[in-house]
């Protein structure tokens, strides 16, 4: 692989050190920020040159990277995220494209995409992200890394402009799982207890069928190692076995999740768009007209949908019980060719119909980065139970150190 610097990954916003504030467990660790999250005394671009030019620097860090400076963390930098955070290409229009060290020719992913970037190019220790619709997942499957989106509400956003604050959460990306763990334990305020074991896995077969055949035929010799252990039950299921109605992994995210943060985007950004007309990448401004247009008298029921998604998957899982699915269902597009209508739409479809999984069901997940096809990176993801994020770190350390 080729060696990457500073400069010519294009990972970044901007380059500085700001020191931690105090020793704690991170001590001599860097990150670097995504920029829709404040870092005090730096403008948050949140990918836009027009929101980049209309608005002051932040006067205070976001919660969360005051956490980290005060375990022991350096911060370098903040990174290109996609335009408004809408897109999980890693394609952005004014500031470029960050380096997929992996595979150069082709997309990142988004719209963390300079963080995960900067951590596949071995730029930083870890960098922290944001995840609605798979926005740290995604970057973290095709870069080849660790990426980790935690219970939703379990930390903070204060600090991180708007976008879907019903789905949203902060997310980390790392190239080692025992530095992720130390770094989410941070972020969780999460005690040193020792996780219950493994005892089930559970393959989404919905999540399967949807990808590529060459992704399910590499990711299912990986997968037979875990059936091949005699303490670990492993067992196909699907969404509907699950919550015990007829839903599919589309309409999870089509007729429930999609309409939710469809609407709660054009709440954040609705006014501003409307008032100033801002200069806006042509693809993102179309999406966004499908979201000014999204009909909210369906609302009410994707709420309700998703409330009840969320109660019938709390109450299915089981202590020491996991899901397993791959994270992305088609390799890494080329880099451009998302430009192409039709591919677009099939990306997004398929993509976000299987990260809608645990957006709606409020679920910790962490894309792993198992195998590949044709030298180009592919994610397996792990999912546990609400709240379970500190069992599913112990999980991915246990079972990971296998896969490799």
């Amino acid at each position: 692989m080729q060696h990457y610097n500073f400069e010519t990954s294009k990972a970044f916003m901007n380059l500085f050190s700001i020191e931690p504030s105090q020793a704690g467990s991170l001590d001599n660790l860097t990150f670097a920020v995504k920029d829709n999250i404040d870092v005090a005394g730096y403008k948050t671009s949140y990918g836009s040159k027009a929101w980049f030019d209309a608005n002051p620097p932040a006067v205070s860090h976001a919660i969360c990277v005051e956490q980290l400076l005060n375990a022991g963390a350096r911060c370098i930098g903040k990174t290109i995220t996609d335009e408004l955070t809408y897109s999980l290409a890693g394609e952005n229009y004014f500031y470029g494209t960050p380096i997929n060290p992996k595979v150069p020719e082709r997309i990142p992913g988004g719209s963390s995409s300079g963080s995960a970037s900067a951590v596949a190019c071995g730029l930083v220790d870890f960098a922290i992200g944001t995840d609605c619709a798979g926005s740290t997942r995604v970057p973290a499957s095709f870069c080849g890394i660790l990426g980790m989106r935690p219970t939703a509400f379990r930390i903070s956003e204060s600090g991180i402009l708007p976008f879907s604050p019903s789905v949203s959460t902060v997310g980390i990306l790392a190239n080692e799982i025992t530095v992720l763990e130390k770094v989410m334990r941070v972020l969780l305020c999460s005690s040193h207890k020792l996780a219950a074991p493994v005892k089930h896995i559970y393959l989404l077969e919905d999540a399967f069928a949807i990808a590529d055949e060459e992704i399910n035929k590499a990711l299912q010799e990986k997968i037979a190692q875990l059936r091949d252990r005699q303490d670990i039950t492993v067992s196909s299921i699907t969404l509907s076995e699950i919550v015990g109605e007829d839903i599919s992994l589309y309409s999870c995210n089509e007729e429930a999740l999609r309409v939710v943060q469809s609407t709660e985007i054009w709440n954040a950004l609705g006014s501003w768009i409307t008032a100033f007309n801002p200069e806006m990448d042509p693809q993102i401004r179309r999406v966004l007209e499908d979201v000014k247009n999204i009909d909210r008298s369906k609302l009410n029921d994707a709420l309700y949908t998703c409330e009840r998604i969320y109660t019938k998957v709390s109450q299915f899982t089981k202590t020491g019980d996991l899901f397993c699915f791959p994270t992305v269902p088609i390799l890494p597009l080329l880099k451009g060719e998302l430009e192409n209508i039709e591919k677009g739409k099939d990306f997004y479809r398929r993509a976000m119909a299987i990260t809608s999984f645990a957006g709606a069901a409020r679920l910790p997940e962490i894309s792993i980065p198992v195998t590949n096809v044709r030298n180009i990176p592919i994610g397996l993801s792990l999912a546990a139970g609400h709240g379970q994020d500190e069992f599913l770190l112990a999980s991915v350390r246990q079972l990971f150190d296998g896969w490799k």
